[in-house]
């Protein structure tokens, strides 16, 4: 009997050594993602567009750009809004059909402005999700540059359709970069709460080791 509560003890005794172990080595490992993002030039980029939009109305602030100003701030990244050199619609039946136009021809269309993404180590590329997919503007941007040993992460606004098949669009595209995992928050969580809207990205941020 003796000889079965000692095994009982030495067995308890072992899974609290391993369970000790293993909390040790995980926290070891955290630290260790997390000091792996330390130091990296972080770049936001996103398009986002106002006027009237599905479910929010007439909006002067894109659910997108919300969206990015939050990651900025929590990433202490640098904030470059992709702005088209032709303004979308503003009434959301001719901005929709624009989009599908421009998706259907696959068209570039032009950007005002551009930002060395070379520069930087880590780049978040935002967008709302139009027919499931990234506008076109997006692409335009994207294909200006080399990714070649970048992490890019994608994030998106949307109204059900979540990130369609964004991610991997934009692992196509981001030739060379390695794509985390992407964000996609509605466009009214956006606009009308926004303090749901900020944690959500705080804990996604966080699974990416930010």
């Amino acid at each position: 009997m003796l000889a079965g509560v000692f095994a009982l003890l030495c067995n308890t005794s072992c899974a609290q050594n391993k369970g000790a172990q293993e909390n040790r080595n995980k926290v070891t490992t955290n630290q260790t993602e997390s000091k792996s993002m330390e130091g990296k030039k972080v770049l936001v980029a996103f398009f986002s567009h106002t006027g009237e939009n599905y479910a929010v109305g007439n909006i002067t602030k894109g659910n997108t750009h919300i969206i990015a100003e939050m990651i900025a701030e929590a990433t202490d990244g640098k904030l470059f809004e992709i702005v088209p050199a032709k303004e979308y619609p503003k009434t959301y039946d001719a901005c929709v059909d624009e989009a599908k136009k421009e998706k259907e021809a696959s068209a570039r269309p032009a950007v005002k402005e551009d930002i060395a993404v070379e520069d930087y180590d880590v780049v978040f590329i935002g967008y709302p999700n139009w027919w499931g997919d990234m506008p076109m503007l997006v692409y335009t941007f994207i294909e200006k540059h080399d990714w070649t040993g970048k992490t890019v992460i994608p994030f998106c606004t949307h109204e059900g359709s979540g990130l369609s098949g964004t991610e991997r669009n934009i692992a196509n595209a981001c030739k060379g970069a390695t794509v985390g995992k992407g964000l996609a928050v509605r466009g009214t969580t956006a606009q009308n709460k926004q303090e749901q809207a900020r944690k959500t990205v705080l804990d996604w941020l966080k699974k990416s080791d930010f």
